[in-house]
């Protein structure tokens, strides 16, 4: 069906055909180094939201205005001082044994008894171990690595009593330079984030250091169990044990344990005169000598008592330097510099901070949490829903081989037996994906993540952008069975009506739109589109594997209910015609636009009907009541709907959820302070606005007319 398309006289003048183009005929290649650095973040006052990170995706350390994490609890209402790894977790013991079952409530629908793990009131048994097993196994708040800093009077410097503060991040190196004065002595730190190793490093610089009134301190907080945890619980001192395990000359070992888990800290700095020893419970200083005005230290957390040599901070500089350099020069990159519309540098800028914080958070061996590795966020467990918007952009910028450290979680033998034996439980086939969970595949309870199913298409879409990069017979051998799988599901999932001929989605089910009761719902638009495409999808799998096509897909893909509509517009759901007239039912994500948007045209979509539907929603939405994901996914439809100024508006406009502060983060709320999908999401749309999509060949089709932009290495979107 057409699409509204729009010629671009400025063809030439754009570099959205740098894949089309011989080398001669393109614009000079952008200046990445410049690009990059021109997006430093500058820090010149204390902020509890300002506070800046380093890291390399599995390992991940967030400083204050000191380069250390010196006042946590300053920060902790703020961007928190996180130090989170994504092998820490812990979990409490469970003397009562409480078991998945309890958890489980039977639903009758579609005239059978299904059982899903969800979170009820009664009995008070079930209750508890519901609570208990959505709060265990959580994600480790590490340690924080802080200065002591000392006044003249002897007392503990505040942060208040900072001065002249300048504090920079290079993104291009991973280095971030702290600068500050105590009472009139200055203070300069140097701090970087080992990209092999889970290991920040610190250089200080300062008069203070000789006069021991600067000295480094390793402390370890005890996990709150809690929705969040910002590590700075420093009660329960009975209930944890740390130990300095080895010290011998300039190196240290400590170690800490709680419950049946234990980690391990490897220190090396580069006085011997300096020594560690026992400060307040669960900490240990680090007290420089007397005779040197510089001091590095290398601080290394491991989840074993690894005996080699711990890098120290020239070798973790000169990796991050180097490291961070290869990963700019890589991939995709976009310049807006050529564009006088002042939004643009402010878009540039959201461009390169979302890829410095998803590579130091998010780009790990595990689906991330919407939080990272700064805070928890739902106990630190990762929700699969978003695996697509925190990682599918890799495979958009060039960057498959990112995309594939946390594709592979899926390939796992335990992660494929428990979504097996959650369909199986359920009397489904194949692999029903997990929707909130920890490393290890366990479902957790909810009452609203049991019946979401728009996770389930995801790895298939993510194993096909890696398929396009490198399209040969071992990448289909790597994750056919993974994409049979969970096809396998989504043929069993669907429910026949006789009577109509057709099979409908749901009952039992709640859309990306959490405002829908599981029970009455069905045949979400966002959900069926997303069915329809990517069983056909795991069909071409089977064909390029010379097996054939499944005749039971095809016949779900053949009978699938159409896409539900009303006066000229989609539905949210088919069982939801007051989509538009409920109040409730305009608030949360808009995912009707996820349906030509996240998805490209399959036949399903009407052009005109989903133009109606994109012009009422963005009159006619509670914005301020949405997810900073809504922007970028509002973004991809406007421009597969030829609306290029809509889609730079969707990403620009103006609501408290579609906040990036200077760090670059994606502010939401007092709850979420940051929310990494909403970077993410961002990336993937730039992709798809500048490189545009399948089926196009418009130069740039996201982009306004009169904006100039250069873009390099990105790929188009299904």
């Amino acid at each position: 069906m057409p699409y509204p398309s729009r010629f671009l006289a400025s063809l030439f003048l754009t570099s959205g055909t740098l894949g089309a183009l011989p080398l001669a005929a393109q614009q000079t290649p952008i200046d990445r180094k410049a690009l990059v650095e021109r997006h430093k973040v500058v820090n010149t006052k204390t902020d509890s939201l300002s506070s800046l990170t380093v890291g390399n995706g599995k390992f991940a350390f967030t400083t204050d205005i000191t380069g250390l994490q010196t006042f946590p609890e300053y920060y902790q209402k703020g961007v928190p001082l996180g130090t989170e790894s994504e092998w820490g977790w812990h979990s409490f013991p469970n003397p009562n044994n409480y078991k998945v079952e309890e958890a489980q409530r039977e639903y009758l629908l579609n005239g059978r008894k299904i059982p899903y793990t969800v979170q009820v009131k009664t009995p008070e048994r079930a209750k508890v171990a519901q609570d208990f097993l959505r709060a265990n196994p959580h994600r480790l708040q590490l340690g924080n690595l802080g200065f002591v800093l000392l006044k003249k009077n002897g007392a503990k410097a505040t942060i208040k009593d900072l001065r002249d503060i300048r504090q920079v991040l290079n993104p291009w190196t991973g280095e971030i330079t702290s600068h500050f004065t105590l009472e009139g002595t200055p203070v300069d730190v140097v701090t970087v984030g080992h990209q092999a190793e889970d290991l920040v490093a610190v250089r200080v610089k300062s008069p203070l250091l000789k006069q021991q009134r600067l000295k480094v301190a390793l402390r370890f907080p005890f996990p709150t169990a809690e929705w969040d945890d910002t590590g700075v619980n420093y009660t329960h001192n009975d209930q944890h044990t740390s130990t300095i395990e080895r010290q011998k000359g300039h190196t240290a070992t400590v170690s800490h344990k709680l419950d049946a888990d234990q980690y391990f800290v490897g220190l090396i700095w580069n006085d011997d005169a300096a020594k560690l020893a026992a400060g307040r419970p669960h900490e240990f200083v680090l007290t420089p000598g007397k005779t040197q005005d510089t001091f590095e230290v290398s601080c290394r957390f491991t989840a074993a008592n690894k005996t080699d040599t711990v890098p120290p901070f020239a070798a973790a500089l000169a990796n991050s330097q180097t490291r961070w350099a290869g990963f700019w020069s890589s991939g995709g990159a976009v310049d807006f510099s050529g564009t006088p519309d002042p939004r643009a540098a402010e878009l540039e800028r959201r461009i390169i901070l979302s890829q410095y914080l998803i590579r130091t958070q998010t780009t790990g061996h595990f689906p991330p949490q919407e939080t990272g590795l700064t805070y928890n966020s739902w106990f630190g467990k990762p929700h699969l829903e978003m695996h697509w918007w925190h990682d599918m952009h890799y495979g958009l910028w060039g960057r498959t081989d990112l995309l594939e450290e946390s594709l592979d979680w899926y390939l796992r033998p335990e992660i494929q037996a428990g979504a097996k034996a959650i369909a199986k439980r359920q009397g489904f086939e194949g692999l029903r994906w997990q929707k909130m969970t920890d490393n290890q595949g366990k479902e957790a309870p909810s009452s609203v993540g049991a019946f979401l199913i728009w996770q389930q298409p995801h790895p298939i879409y993510m194993a096909e952008l890696v398929y396009r990069a490198h399209k040969n017979p071992a990448t289909l051998k790597k994750y056919q069975d993974m994409v049979f799988g969970t096809a396998e599901f989504m043929a069993s999932y669907p429910f026949y009506e006789k009577d109509k001929d057709r099979y409908i989605l749901g009952k039992g089910v709640i859309p990306a739109q959490e405002r829908f009761k599981a029970e009455e719902t069905f045949n979400p638009t966002y959900e069926l589109v997303y069915w329809h495409w990517a069983l056909n999808v795991a069909q071409q799998w089977r064909e390029r594997a010379g097996l054939g096509r499944n005749p039971k897909w095809d016949e779900v893909i053949k009978k699938l209910s159409k896409l539900p509509e009303a006066n000229g517009v989609y539905l949210a759901a088919e069982s939801a015609p007051d989509s538009y007239t409920n109040p409730e039912y305009k608030t949360d994500h808009p995912s009707v636009f996820g349906a030509l948007g996240m998805m490209p045209a399959t036949g399903q979509q009407d052009a005109a009907t989903m133009r109606r539907t994109f012009d009422l929603i963005w009159k006619d939405w509670s914005w301020d009541k949405t997810w900073g994901w809504d922007f970028p996914m509002t973004a991809m439809t406007a421009t597969r709907l030829g609306l290029p100024d809509k889609a730079v508006d969707a990403l620009l406009m103006k609501v408290h959820t579609n906040t990036y502060l200077p760090n670059g983060h994606n502010f939401q709320d007092d709850r979420l302070r940051i929310y990494l999908p909403g970077n993410g999401g961002l990336l993937a749309a730039i992709a798809l606005m500048c490189a545009g999509y399948e089926g196009s060949n418009e130069a740039t089709p996201g982009i306004p007319k009169d904006w100039k932009v250069k873009w390099e290495g990105l790929q188009k979107m299904p």
